[in-house]
């Protein structure tokens, strides 16, 4: 089941994706984005040490890090 999230401004429901980008030493930078539709890259729970946050304009959800 994948992780989504219901815009409160809009109603419309975003879903949580991971990319995971090589860098040029050999590392993996994860880069994850909420998208309106179901994607290959899709993941199943929210990671750790985050939260997600409503943009207030454009109701746009984001990840954060826990305090």
């Amino acid at each position: 089941m994948a992780f989504s999230v219901p815009s409160k401004k809009s109603g419309k429901t975003y879903y949580l994706h991971l990319r995971e980008q090589p860098r040029k030493n050999g590392g993996i930078t994860k880069l994850y984005y909420f998208a309106g539709d179901v994607r290959p890259e899709v993941v199943d729970s929210l990671p750790e040490g985050y939260i997600v946050i409503e943009n207030e304009r454009t109701g746009l959800p984001f990840l954060k890090k826990a305090t």
